[in-house]
């Protein structure tokens, strides 16, 4: 299998919480279960606040050896010696960002519903594509819907290009589930939000959808 620059498996992204003591222990509980990367991702609060919580999810990451990624704030991701940074649609392009940033870090891009995006990401220089919403989503509910041919295109794109390759993630309503059909469509990843984060058991959520890697 051509490796990827990007960890295969569970993809946390953090919910919008301000409750910082709550927000480590669970991220504590999804690495216990074998969630093999991490997006800190905050809308919520003030810049002040945001910065506050990213040092400390930083630190706690650190700690456990789990891959952080910041979204879409990618000076915070050089402030705090991140792993990388995820861009949006409106986000900077890749050129400065990869530039300030350096070569080792990851940067990851949003790609919607459009392998036509995805392609000009890779040739910027993407360690990983994004596509969804794959299913109806409660953090975005209006929130564009990819399909499984998205993935499948997305995975032919990067299985054209050599190793490391970038990888393909998915994102959008997924759980243990609904996830197989998409990780057999070609998926690298998958960024889970609520089903990971609002689980009753956070460290079993995770187990069970990093089995899906197995």
């Amino acid at each position: 299998m051509n490796p990827i620059r990007f960890p295969r498996g569970l993809y946390g992204v953090t919910p919008d919480w301000s409750d910082t003591d709550r927000l480590l222990e669970a991220i504590r509980q999804a690495h216990a279960g074998g969630m093999a990367a991490l997006q800190w991702r905050r809308k919520q609060g003030t810049p002040a606040q945001w910065r506050a919580q990213a040092r400390a999810v930083r630190d706690t990451c650190a700690q456990l050896g789990l891959p952080l990624i910041i979204n879409d704030h990618w000076r915070l991701a050089l402030e705090f010696d991140a792993d990388g940074v995820h861009l949006g649609r409106d986000d900077d392009a890749i050129g400065p960002v990869r530039q300030a940033l350096g070569t080792g870090k990851i940067i990851g891009c949003s790609c919607y519903d459009q392998p036509a995006l995805a392609a000009r990401r890779l040739a910027e220089g993407a360690d990983y594509i994004a596509f969804g919403a794959l299913y109806p989503s409660s953090v975005k509910p209006d929130a564009v819907r990819a399909t499984l041919d998205h993935i499948r295109q997305g995975s032919q794109l990067v299985q054209a290009m050599g190793p490391p390759r970038p990888a393909v993630v998915a994102i959008g309503g997924l759980n243990a589930g609904n996830a197989a059909a998409v990780i057999e469509a070609g998926a690298d990843a998958i960024a889970v939000i609520s089903a990971l984060f609002e689980a009753a058991d956070i460290a079993q959520a995770a187990r069970r959808c990093q089995a899906l890697f197995s």
